[in-house]
């Protein structure tokens, strides 16, 4: 993810801080990189091993049970080794975005920090992290390496997620639906859609996946991958949108933007709620336009254009309308989504399908909205 500290975007800086005449930033020296304290990368990024291996064992437990239907018969240590099906997998798509931005940053001698892992309460929030982002310390001066500083942790963390999700596909079940139950719709991305059908097919009727938390993992991954692509100011997109298209027209695709999430907050999903006020927050506060570089009317090569082209598929095929709902406060009827793999309580009665869901979990934990990345 490219956010910096606090979500805000990791791309950040001010135009005035821009230089007189183009240049690449001053790599730093390696004293001065070896001089830099550690020790707040290393306990956040143990606080979300602890954290995601929490929700991991969880999760891993909820698909042991089948829905509720099955009694465990596994040692909390035995949970805890099978914890890092999820904890592993989503700290590999995660780190594999922020050292994407951070090795292209490198590359181009732009002085920025090693990735801030982000966790999360996992009695709270259903992903046990709210991501990873990074911190540029200095301003990018060219659309060059703004484009390739900007693309590069979708791109790694897309294609670890991929495999992740093949494997996670091919390690999760088709189980009955139990009759009664509640939980989360998950959205399914259209590269989640197509996993699903080519490893089981059309599903029979009442029947549904059991999803194995590596797959859940790999959704987690796509939807992140999705938002940081969302083309808005200093996101990963809007980097891309600025430097392709100009300051003028990714201005106007921010402002459209935002307007879109407000629009999918209020008549799709709540789930979007709190997207939507960090973006119009980050509208409010830095402005639409993007921080200019010295060469903005200079197109970029052929080659990036297609790369840039390649990061609207990744965004069409990792974007879902509504991420996440919980299912006991969506309606008389409704229609699980996305299998989680979490024990199942005792509620109104669902109406199967050939979709998705994502249980509740075992512990008596409160419905909380979608983790942002």
């Amino acid at each position: 993810m490219c956010p910096s500290s606090s979500e805000s975007p990791d791309l950040h800086y001010p135009a005035e801080a821009l230089p007189l005449e183009p240049h690449y930033a001053r790599p730093l020296r390696i004293a001065e990189r070896e001089a830099e304290p550690k020790r707040r990368y290393v306990v956040l990024f143990l606080l979300t091993v602890v954290t995601t291996t929490a929700v991991g064992a969880e999760n891993y437990a909820g698909f042991l049970s089948d829905f509720g239907r099955a009694a465990l018969h596994v040692t909390a240590w035995q949970l805890v080794l099978n914890a890092f099906w999820y904890s592993a997998s989503i700290l590999a798509i995660l780190g594999a975005h922020e050292f994407g931005h951070y090795f292209a940053c490198r590359y181009y001698g732009v002085n920025a920090s090693l990735p801030y892992f982000l966790p999360l309460p996992p009695l709270i929030f259903i992903t046990g992290t709210m991501g990873a982002v990074i911190r540029i310390r200095e301003p990018i001066t060219s659309k060059r390496a703004l484009f390739d500083i900007g693309i590069a942790g979708p791109i790694a963390g897309f294609l670890v997620a991929i495999p992740l999700l093949v494997i996670g596909m091919h390690l999760s079940t088709v189980v009955p639906l139990p009759p009664r139950m509640i939980g989360y719709n998950l959205g399914e991305p259209l590269i989640f859609q197509a996993a699903r059908w080519l490893t089981f097919g059309a599903l029979p009727a009442g029947s549904d996946v059991n999803l194995h938390p590596m797959a859940f993992a790999a959704w987690f991954g796509l939807i992140a991958t999705a938002i940081n692509l969302f083309p808005i100011g200093q996101l990963d997109g809007g980097h891309v949108s600025y430097a392709v298209l100009g300051g003028r027209i990714s201005t106007a695709i921010t402002i459209i933007t935002v307007g879109c999430l407000v629009a999918l907050t209020v008549f799709v999903s709540w789930s979007w709620v709190v997207w939507t006020v960090v973006t119009t927050a980050m509208l409010l506060i830095f402005g639409p336009r993007h921080p200019r570089t010295l060469d903005e009317h200079e197109p970029i090569d052929r080659g990036r254009t297609w790369l840039a082209v390649f990061a609207l598929f990744m965004f069409v095929v990792c974007f879902t309308p509504a991420p996440l709902e919980p299912m006991n406060i969506i309606g008389p009827r409704p229609r699980p989504r996305s299998s989680g793999g979490l024990q199942a309580q005792s509620a109104p009665a669902t109406e199967p399908s050939a979709d998705r869901h994502r249980p509740s979990p075992a512990f008596e934990s409160p419905a909380s909205p979608p983790a942002q990345f």
